[in-house]
């Protein structure tokens, strides 16, 4: 009979088969509300294809804005602030690939908030928490105008903003919807647009788009935030003349 080599692999831990933690995690202002916005493990702690994962947990630490002395580290002063299932996601909620975009509307200027993520699996076991993001709310910015213009092949879009008192411009994010595709909490732009004008030529014909914009500005905390949100505009491909 032939001998065992008796070589052994290494040795897996169960807390290394738990999902990973979630990575790029953002916590930003926008209008009146929270976007936080994060990546769902692929993997588990091992760095092998993940099974089965299920949904998050967020943990949310709130703080007076100017507090200094505050343990963003320890989770025992979190309080868990949502369950989020991946199956069905809610409304405040939406998925594009693995980056997840959840919106929490439950927040009040003058005030700090620090996110923790941890994703849990089908069975039920929790994997690695994610890395702390915070965001210091303040007064939300007035929202920009928004107009259009319809030509053959495109569509032109002019943000208009007025001075701001307080804060510094950087520039705009826009959003898009039409009557076959719902309304996106995903900037149309995938750089910030820093004009005040945006071309629109990736368009069908015979459909209708509603379009909306935001201004990015930098708070006299130093955080970045998206003002309210533009009046409606909407606009569709001109006949060719």
């Amino acid at each position: 009979m032939a001998a065992a080599c008796g070589k052994k692999g290494a040795l897996l831990y169960p807390d290394m088969l738990v999902p990973a933690a979630p990575t790029a995690v953002t916590a930003q202002q926008s209008g009146s509300v929270v976007k936080l916005q994060f990546t769902v493990p692929d993997k588990d702690r091992t760095g092998k294809a993940l099974q089965g994962l299920a949904g998050v947990k967020i943990s949310r630490l709130v703080a007076e804005a100017d507090q200094k002395e505050v343990c963003k580290s320890c989770m025992t002063d979190y309080q868990l602030l949502r369950t989020l299932y991946l199956d069905p996601l809610q409304a405040d909620t939406q998925r594009f690939g693995n980056q997840l975009i959840h919106f929490d509307s439950d927040v009040s200027a003058g005030k700090s908030y620090s996110y923790s993520i941890v994703p849990f699996a089908a069975s039920g076991v929790d994997g690695a928490a994610s890395t702390v993001s915070t965001v210091r709310v303040v007064s939300p910015f007035p929202a920009p105008d928004l107009k259009i213009e319809s030509f053959p092949t495109e569509v032109k879009l002019q943000v208009i903003f007025q001075p701001l008192i307080s804060g510094r411009l950087l520039g705009f994010n826009l959003y898009r919807s039409s009557d076959t595709a719902a309304r996106s909490f995903q900037p149309l732009n995938k750089e910030m647009v820093k004009g005040n004008e945006y071309i629109d030529a990736a368009l069908e014909r015979k459909v209708k788009y509603h379009y909306r914009a935001r201004a990015l500005l930098t708070t006299a905390l130093g955080d970045t935030a998206e003002s309210l949100e533009s009046n409606d505009v909407e606009g569709m491909l001109k006949d060719d003349e």
